[in-house]
């Protein structure tokens, strides 16, 4: 059975840290891509970041490069995405999602594989 768990959301006050995790089972992500995506409230979900199959980098949006860090580890099935930093505008829904068809890397169409989600809020 196919599961994605997230867990490192939180509430954290502005200028601070926190790293979300997605760990996979009932398939093996070394063939996948990977995604973060986010839903603020009222706004549509977005892309965050994304390592591509076969690509050694991480891609990031702009509003969050240079203080959010992603990276996998396909022995763990886990993805990680290290957030400093921190602005009340980052918070929302994250959600990690896996692709085996991901070119770009950061729009919704590319994934068919979703986690549940896990709430951030960035508040003083």
């Amino acid at each position: 059975q196919l599961q994605f768990v997230e867990s490192g959301g939180g509430l954290v006050q502005p200028g601070g840290s926190l790293r979300l995790s997605c760990v996979v089972s009932g398939f093996t992500l070394d063939y996948y891509s990977v995604g973060w995506f986010r839903q603020a409230p009222g706004k549509e979900r977005e892309g965050v970041s994304c390592i591509v199959n076969g690509v050694n980098s991480a891609r990031y949006a702009d509003s969050v490069k240079g203080r959010f860090t992603m990276s996998r580890d396909n022995a763990k099935n886990t993805v990680y995405l290290q957030m400093n930093s921190l602005k009340p505008e980052d918070t929302g829904v994250y959600y990690c999602a896996a692709g085996a068809l991901v070119f770009g890397g950061l729009e919704e169409y590319e994934y068919g594989y979703w986690g549940q989600g896990t709430q951030v809020t960035v508040s003083s």
